[in-house]
């Protein structure tokens, strides 16, 4: 009966480490900033003056950098 329990106990150990080394399934996203603010303003500025966004869009877009 005591070889039984042992095993049982070594494969129920064996299932806890497996199953810890699955990962859980979460994804996780690192992102890396290449530009300055600066340059950011800068293209931004630039598509408004060429007129691909409206003025109401390039103050909400300025905002949101500036408060970055």
């Amino acid at each position: 009966m005591g070889a039984l329990l042992k095993t049982v106990a070594m494969a129920v150990a064996a299932c806890a480490v497996l199953w810890g080394c699955g990962g859980g399934g979460a994804r996780t996203y690192n992102q890396t900033k290449t530009t300055t603010l600066g340059e950011e303003l800068l293209d931004l500025q630039k598509a408004y003056e060429a007129g691909a966004i409206s003025e109401q869009e390039y103050e909400k877009q300025r905002n949101k950098l500036l408060e970055q």
